[in-house]
């Protein structure tokens, strides 16, 4: 993109995706923050005319607020590119291999990465009978947000009813015990020399960490930076810097790990590595900018002066 700072950004939100309401509200913080920032915002619900909308606006870059299938998977990162308008977060490629969590640890494994193992089956191998042996977790393998999962328990007497409108095909997985860790990435671009990460958050939750506990008031507590061992913080800030490279992720990325505190180093593993982050009052991302001194107005015009439509 030029080297001017753009004055218009459409910020899209909300879309089709199960993370519908999550994307609204990531939207609504970050349009204000732009605001803020000086930036002219166009606020997008983008929906089936999203091209007609984009052409109205011809906004200078678009700030990608959506979540969820069809958003940030490489789709819409697809007809920003055939636009030729500059868009935050990943590319194409990057976005579409991360949203895979299969495809994902596969990348993971070629650069010795540390993943949790798992397979993929349809709803009626999971339902008829136990995949792999208890404990495991069942999940979408293109979701976010702890959509649609999952926890059989070793004490288990049968398998998990899964929801009809859930994909026929799913990801099954070993249960990883421990606590939850997660380190931001802010990517090489524009303003900054080279990837970077910016701390770890102890994510403390009272039971699952699923949807409620991650979007709703009080429903865990982060702890930042976590008070754990510095072999194991240096190991979340090294590992999550290498996926988000791996992965060819730019912008600002996350990286969420369970470590199993009796198991040392070797306890701690890499779940997922998220390509647009959430941006809601309680999301991880802005918190970990904060820490390090980025307001979030800063943070996002870093975003908007590192988008692009070429990479």
């Amino acid at each position: 993109m030029s080297s001017r700072t753009p004055q218009t950004v459409a910020v899209l939100m909300g879309g089709p995706s199960a993370e519908r309401e999550v994307s609204l509200s990531s939207g609504k913080e970050c349009a204000a923050a732009l605001r803020v920032a000086g930036f002219d915002v166009v606020e997008i619900d983008a929906g089936a005319d999203l091209v007609e909308q984009l052409k109205a606006a011809k906004p200078d870059v678009a700030f990608n607020a959506l979540h969820g299938r069809w958003c940030e998977d490489g789709v819409v990162q697809g007809v920003l590119e055939w636009l030729r308008i500059p868009y935050t977060h990943s590319g194409v490629l990057a976005s579409a291999i991360a949203m895979d969590k299969q495809k994902t640890k596969d990348v993971y494994r070629t650069h010795g990465l540390p993943f949790v193992e798992s397979i993929l089956a349809t709803k009626v191998e999971i339902q008829a009978d136990h995949v792999m042996e208890p404990p495991y977790v069942v999940k979408p393998f293109d979701e976010g947000s702890s959509v649609g999962i999952y926890l059989v328990h070793e004490a288990a007497n049968g398998t998990p009813k899964i929801a009809p409108e859930l994909p026929d095909v799913m990801m099954v997985e070993t249960f990883a015990p421990g606590r939850e860790l997660t380190t931001a990435v802010r990517g090489a671009g524009a303003a900054s020399a080279e990837s970077r990460a910016l701390t770890v958050t102890d994510i403390v939750v009272d039971g699952w960490y699923d949807y409620e506990a991650k979007y709703g008031a009080g429903g865990s507590k982060h702890i930042l930076p976590a008070n754990i061992p510095q072999d194991i913080f240096d190991a979340c800030m090294d590992y999550a810097v290498r996926a988000h490279n791996a992965l060819g992720c730019r912008g600002l990325s996350r990286s969420d790990f369970r470590w199993d505190e009796s198991r040392g180093l070797d306890g701690l593993i890499l779940l997922e590595t998220n390509t647009q982050p959430g941006m809601t009052p309680t999301s991880l991302a802005p918190e970990q900018a904060a820490h390090v001194g980025i307001s979030f107005p800063e943070l996002m015009t870093w975003m908007v002066e590192d988008a692009s439509c070429d990479r």
